[in-house]
């Protein structure tokens, strides 16, 4: 195949990844009858059906997957080492993409950041808020932003925050009406304000641990958010119990907003973590958001 045909070859990755000519397109920056004419020329010249196309999704046939197999990984090892040839000049640049929960980025990526972001402006920084268990590799990020307990054994993890506990709080005027959970199974008859979780898309277990005993509380309540924010808002309006990180509720918590309750059993564990692939080859600019961002005791 001809160099100046390895375009078609680029179309058909990012089709075959977005599983959509409409989400790849827009990825490209081409229209979508452009994208069909390469990718469509590209199965011609190979004399193979590559894709599988319907009126509502995209599919790859066995010939597809298994060139999307063998030359995706070369067309991404190429891209990298362009941009590490990038960022080798005087000056640290390059874009580094990051994804993270939202507490996590208020609370401790943009306050890291901003200063550095200031002091080098050829660094672009692309924060994405996720709740899931994001592949960042599959996704193209540089970087995730985690629990430590929760990272893959394959990842270099650096610590970018401190400890943290849970704290289960409700507003003054809800705890007039209702008596203060001294017990996590107490909880189950309180209202309490669910957080959903896109990982497995079902409602988050309240985990309690005291000492050799650990529970998870699976509580009920008149409203669900996938945000902590949303969260702490409906506590502060009496809406009932919230069960986030502690220092989402701290300030709540000292102006007298918000009662903490079951304290006893929400131990520290550990905080934030950036992780990234091992194998990942470094570059002037991410090193310098590691630094930005590292944990100082």
């Amino acid at each position: 195949m001809s160099r100046e045909n390895y375009n078609e070859l680029i179309a058909f990755i990012e089709v075959a990844k977005a599983k959509s000519f409409t989400r790849a397109a827009a990825q490209l920056g081409l229209t979508q009858s452009a994208l069909s004419h390469t990718v469509k020329g590209l199965e011609k010249r190979l004399g193979i059906r590559l894709l599988t196309r319907t009126t509502r999704s995209v599919s790859l046939t066995d010939a597809g997957e298994r060139l999307l197999t063998k030359i995706a990984p070369r067309f991404e090892e190429i891209d990298a080492e362009i941009t590490f040839l990038n960022e080798l000049r005087d000056k640290p640049a390059g874009t580094i993409r990051i994804s993270s929960s939202d507490h996590a980025i208020d609370t401790l990526l943009w306050p890291k950041l901003e200063p550095m972001i200031r002091q080098y402006p050829d660094i672009k920084i692309e924060l994405c808020v996720d709740y899931g268990f994001t592949d960042i590799v599959e996704r193209r990020f540089d970087a995730g932003v985690r629990f430590g307990e929760a990272i893959a054994n394959d990842m270099i993890a650096i610590r970018v925050g401190p400890d943290l506990s849970m704290a289960a709080v409700a507003s003054p005027e809800y705890f007039e009406q209702h008596s203060k959970p001294k017990e996590p199974h107490d909880l189950l008859e309180h209202a309490c304000i669910n957080l959903r979780l896109p990982t497995y898309g079902g409602l988050y277990a309240w985990e309690f641990e005291k000492g050799d005993r650990s529970l998870n509380v699976n509580v009920d309540g008149q409203l669900i958010f996938n945000s902590v924010q949303q969260i702490r808002r409906a506590a502060l309006a009496g809406f009932g119990i919230g069960y986030l990180p502690e220092d989402i509720f701290a300030e709540d918590l000292e102006a007298g907003k918000l009662v903490r309750v079951l304290e006893d059993w929400c131990p520290p564990f550990t905080g934030y973590h950036l992780y990234f692939p091992n194998r990942m080859r470094s570059s002037p600019a991410f090193d310098i958001v590691i630094d930005a961002l590292r944990h100082r005791d």
